[in-house]
């Protein structure tokens, strides 16, 4: 497995959930973190934790939605480190009224504004340094309803996360030949705050048998570890209580 010491990793949504739990996972294995999201207050508490372990973390609060904003932020980073190994492009939200007699033109907007349009906000402004480098990855965290629509999910985030996949692959088609590689991370239910924008959240019990954020956690831990020579191209990952399978 690849060491990760003395690389530098941006994750975005870095706050809370999936993308916390995967800057932790970096910097405890040596990799140095930028940690964005819109709120800075979050962002600093997950920093001090990784810092409280020994890592080292930065915070350059964002909302990918910026595109200008992106480009400054990927600049800074260059300018400090002089290098990007890693974006994890984890930001991303929905919204209780999802489904197509409730979905607003707003609605549907902010949702694909955020989970597809930010992420290729992020990528732009990585890829002329991975390109340099002749070196990096991308891992843009899509979901389980961007390979299999969803009704839970609305027809916005579906439609997000299929364009977040496909988007993914275009990466691996044209800019492999680059050394860079693109992993499209499709999990199931992941029991994060996001669950609290559903029109009905689940119950306790229900959350406690999906997959949590530690699990993700590694999983990018895992993609980031991985030869370069390697290219996990999209990796679909479930709660083996899979509700999608047993309603």
């Amino acid at each position: 497995m690849a060491d990760l010491t003395g690389k530098v990793g941006w994750v975005t949504g870095a706050g809370s959930g999936i993308g916390a739990s995967a800057a932790e996972k970096l910097a405890g294995a040596g990799m140095t973190v930028v940690l964005s999201g819109r709120r800075r207050e979050p962002l600093e508490d997950v920093a001090a934790r990784i810092r409280g372990n020994g890592g080292t973390a930065e915070v350059e609060p964002l909302d990918v939605t910026d595109k200008d904003a992106v480009a400054d932020v990927g600049a800074r980073i260059m300018e400090r480190f002089g290098r990007i190994d890693l974006l994890v492009n984890c930001a991303g939200m929905n919204i209780p009224n999802r489904s197509w007699e409730a979905v607003t033109l707003d609605g549907w907007d902010s949702v694909v504004e955020a989970n597809l349009n930010g992420a290729f906000y992020c990528c732009q402004a990585v890829l002329p340094t991975m390109r340099a480098q002749k070196d990096g990855l991308i891992i843009n965290v899509s979901s389980w309803a961007g390979v299999h629509p969803s009704k839970l999910t609305g027809p916005a985030y579906s439609a997000a996360k299929h364009g977040m996949v496909a988007m993914n692959e275009c990466l691996n088609m044209e800019e492999g030949r680059h050394g860079i590689r693109a992993c499209a991370l499709c999990p199931g239910e992941v029991n994060t705050p996001i669950l609290e924008k559903r029109p009905v959240p689940p119950a306790q019990e229900d959350r406690e048998r999906m997959l949590q954020e530690q699990d993700l956690g590694d999983t990018v831990l895992f993609l980031a570890r991985m030869p370069a020579r390697v290219c996990v191209n999209t990796l679909v990952i479930s709660p083996t209580w899979n509700r999608a399978y047993v309603e």
